[in-house]
């Protein structure tokens, strides 16, 4: 039976300082195991992130500064491991804010480790913030549909999306959560499944597509997904599949939230600078090890989309709800 806590018991990301070592839960291996991956160095930081042992913006943001930290430990060259780590993912904002925070420390002579450790220790409260400011948008017997996994394993505890659906579960709102299993790697299926469940907040999986007939039959009140980037006119990249979810709840009148810290805006770019993440064909042609198309078939494996600011309902923040629609 799996065992019933609270998303801050839920430690994704631990920094030993006895042993100056990053230890995270290797996600690859969950729900089936709950095991650690140990990193040593920044190599083993940049390959827990593009193996996507951790995985979730606010977490690949968090490893990366640890990352810069264990450099810094071992009189390493700084520059070679940022540039090492900033190539391991291309989307996710938090990354390249994260390893910024840590090289601006350095150049300003403070410790890149005590640097990460306040990062680290932030995202805690601003994951706990986004769920105390979001719960108040779920109301009492609300059926909710996530995508991916936007839980406490995405970031350092609570999580973004999955912050909110704890906090209306702490307020006693009687809910109900169902998950996109979200393929191809099945985060939703494998993760948020296995965080919900750990913390005994009623979880459903389904197949991907599914959702536009949940929402036909109205078995969904409402959708909350998680960001890897927002841009500044609020078009929102997230996992694969996010664009349609939105478009579906478009058409059936359904509020659509996003959940992000501020951590993930991109004030700079714009829709056509962002680098969408195409990771390799293995991820679709096999499922845990089992090859599922013919050989020779090509596949595209675009690991994000992009949804416009028109889709969105509001986006749910450590300081407050915006509302991209809001005539200003």
């Amino acid at each position: 039976m799996v065992k019933k806590m609270r998303g801050k018991d839920l430690r994704p990301i631990i920094w030993d300082d006895d042993k100056k070592e990053l230890i995270l839960i290797d996600q690859r291996k969950l729900p089936h195991k709950l095991e650690y991956f140990t990193c040593k160095t920044y190599e083993d930081v940049a390959f827990a992130i593009k193996d996507m042992v951790v995985r979730g913006a606010p977490a690949i943001g968090i490893s990366a500064a640890y990352g810069m930290a264990l450099a810094e430990i071992h009189g390493e060259d700084i520059e070679k491991a940022y540039n090492t780590l900033k190539n391991t993912r291309p989307t996710a904002v938090n990354l390249f804010w994260a390893l910024n925070r840590v090289m601006d420390a350095y150049d300003k002579g403070r410790s890149i480790l005590e640097e990460a450790k306040k990062i680290h220790e932030e995202d805690i409260e601003t994951c706990r913030k986004i769920g105390e400011i979001g719960e108040k948008l779920i109301e009492d017997g609300d059926t909710i549909l996530t995508h991916c996994n936007a839980g406490a394993l995405a970031c350092s505890a609570y999580g973004t999306a999955l912050s909110v659906i704890r906090f209306a579960h702490y307020n006693n709102k009687k809910i109900q959560v169902i998950a996109d299993e979200t393929r191809p790697r099945l985060q939703g299926a494998k993760l948020t499944a296995f965080e919900l469940s750990y913390e005994g907040i009623p979880v459903k999986v389904i197949p991907d597509n599914m959702a536009g007939y949940l929402m036909s039959k109205g078995m969904i009140d409402k959708i909350i997904v998680g960001a890897d980037r927002i841009l500044s006119d609020y078009h929102v990249f997230n996992k694969i599949g996010t664009y349609s979810l939105a478009i579906l709840a478009k058409y059936h009148n359904i509020p659509f939230y996003v959940a992000a810290p501020y951590s993930t805006f991109d004030f700079e770019s714009k829709v056509e600078d962002v680098i969408v993440e195409e990771r390799g064909e293995k991820e679709v042609a096999y499922i845990d090890g089992v090859r599922i198309i013919p050989e020779g078939v090509g596949v595209y494996n675009y690991a994000f989309d992009c949804t416009p600011p028109e889709l969105i309902t509001a986006i749910i923040t450590e300081k407050g709800i915006i509302y991209p629609n809001e005539k200003k």
